[in-house]
């Protein structure tokens, strides 16, 4: 398992964990991001990335793509 920020570009991933506080993770789940779900990183924008994410684009910050293992 990886951090969802080291992933590459363009590669379909599972998610296998979120970490962080509970309102970390539930912040997370509101968004799309769950346990088993697919996730493909879109592109990275300084510190942030753009996730497609059940076939919507979010972007995340740097600290947040850290508590998404794949």
């Amino acid at each position: 398992m990886i951090p969802l920020c080291l992933s590459d570009i363009g590669e379909p991933l599972i998610i296998k964990r979120i970490g962080g506080t509970p309102e970390v993770r539930q912040h997370l789940e509101n968004l799309g991001f769950n346990v088993g779900g697919e996730v493909m990183i879109v592109n990275t924008l300084g510190e942030n990335i753009i996730v497609k994410v059940k076939e919507a684009r979010v972007a995340l910050s740097d600290e947040l793509a850290r508590k998404i293992m794949v």
